[in-house]
């Protein structure tokens, strides 16, 4: 994103630096020994654990919690790690409020949960901050594997494969490792660089080499790829973004939301991020209220978000949906894009009311922008590919593709719900079955 002379709206600086990094400051600030001990007090340790059965990768959430209700944090990050090697991660980012702690049965009987994301986290990092890599690699197979995509699906079948005994290397497009939580995710969810030294403790465990600016298609090919290994893993995300389809969509000041989330992650000084004063994200989901807040923190002056359906329909959790609203951010549904107008740059949005089945009801309005970023949902870029299902790849079992020796998981694979967590767990499972194959 630069600064235009057409769009004298969008300019860095809006706020100081000591505001901008109070405004960036974790979202959720780590739990003290005292304060998780509390929490995993709240636990009633259920041996038919619905948290346990919510959660994607399976984790034992009353033992862990035990564990930290004992005082051995380490050994619930063990528990924690060994279902999910980036624990860490999920436990900031994770949607607990509509998994785990939804069914938590202290949200049943009290509506207030146990804090399950946060005892995940404490414990975690607890181990993090040791150094220590619980995890050793078995004898080594003589086996070569490529994984293509080095975000949550590919590094967590990276693990689990050099864990097993496999040698690793992961193919990535972009200039370092993380995909998704290094690239997508809101910064007050991750702070202090937390993506990057969490990828540095996973490789670790060893036997894995990353080889970033290795985009599939361009880079490295998937035929090549199956000729010098003996396995492939497809990890490569959605890097296509939809389109508005409204004429004038090319003008300044329009972008995408996945752009703006990456290069604020990416700066080193939020001072020097340009920003609109009258900001409009068009989408319904998480990455839609990730660029609404964040244009919010980033000192805009009015932030609307704006979903074609009701916010009973919106991808977005209830908690995001709030965070945004007491962030500043004005919440308007049932209203579809139908006109971008500006002369060079964009000045207005103009807005159609729809019905709940999406029928245009013929009552228009406009929203002034200087800056409107996209949100409508993601596609998958590529040629070559295996045989896709609904745009995606289509995988039978633990993601067994149509071409013989490759495997899919993660966004770009058809019948996930686009969750960091279902990744993790789709990598893991992957890699079981991937091993189970080359063993015989």
């Amino acid at each position: 994103m630069s600064e235009n002379a057409l769009t004298p709206g969008i300019i860095a600086g809006r706020l100081d630096a000591a505001s901008l990094a109070e405004n960036f400051s974790d979202l959720h600030p780590p739990l003290d020994d005292h304060e998780a001990l509390v929490a995993a007090d709240r636990c009633y340790f259920c041996h038919d654990a619905p948290c346990m059965t919510a959660c994607p990768t399976t984790i034992d959430i009353p033992l862990f919690i035990r564990q930290i209700a004992t005082g051995t944090p380490e050994a619930a990050a063990e528990t924690i790690l060994n279902q999910n090697i980036l624990g860490g991660m999920c436990a900031r980012v994770c949607p607990t409020e509509t998994l785990c702690e939804e069914v938590c049965v202290r949200e049943a009987a009290e509506g207030k949960p146990v804090l399950i994301g946060q005892l995940q986290r404490y414990a975690t990092d607890v181990l993090m901050a040791t150094g220590k890599h619980p995890f050793a690699r078995a004898e080594p197979t003589g086996k070569k594997v490529a994984v293509v995509g080095a975000g949550p699906a590919g590094l967590a079948c990276a693990h689990r494969l050099a864990m097993l005994g496999h040698d690793v290397v992961v193919f990535d497009g972009r200039n370092k490792p993380g995909g998704l939580n290094e690239f997508g995710i809101a910064s007050y969810k991750s702070v202090d660089g937390f993506a990057e030294r969490e990828v540095d403790w996973l490789l670790q465990i060893g036997g894995i080499t990353i080889k970033t600016g290795k985009r599939l298609g361009r880079e490295v090919a998937l035929a090549d790829l199956r000729a010098a290994y003996d396995a492939v893993f497809l990890a490569i995300g959605l890097g296509g973004v939809n389109a508005l389809g409204l004429a004038g969509e090319d003008k300044d000041g329009l972008s995408d939301a996945v752009d703006f989330i990456a290069e604020l992650r990416q700066t080193g000084d939020l001072t020097k991020l340009p920003i609109g004063r009258d900001v409009v994200v068009i989408g319904g989901g998480m990455t839609a209220v990730d660029a609404a807040v964040q244009a919010k923190l980033l000192g805009a002056l009015n932030v609307s978000l704006v979903y074609r359906r009701g916010r009973d329909r919106m991808n977005a959790s209830r908690f995001e949906q709030d965070l945004a609203a007491s962030k500043g951010v004005r919440i308007i549904t049932n209203a579809a894009p139908v006109a971008v107008h500006g002369n060079g740059a964009v000045r207005e949005i103009e807005f159609e009311y729809t019905d709940n089945d999406l029928n245009p009801t013929g009552q228009t309005f406009r929203l002034p922008a200087d800056q409107v970023f996209k949100a409508i949902g993601q596609t998958l870029e590529g040629d070559d590919l295996p045989v896709l299902e609904a745009r995606k790849i289509a995988v039978t079992g633990p993601g067994r593709t149509s071409v013989e020796r490759v495997w899919a998981g993660g966004d770009c694979a058809a019948g996930g719900d686009d969750l960091t967590v279902t990744a993790v767990a789709e990598g893991r499972d992957t890699a079981i079955d991937i091993h189970a194959t080359l063993v015989g």
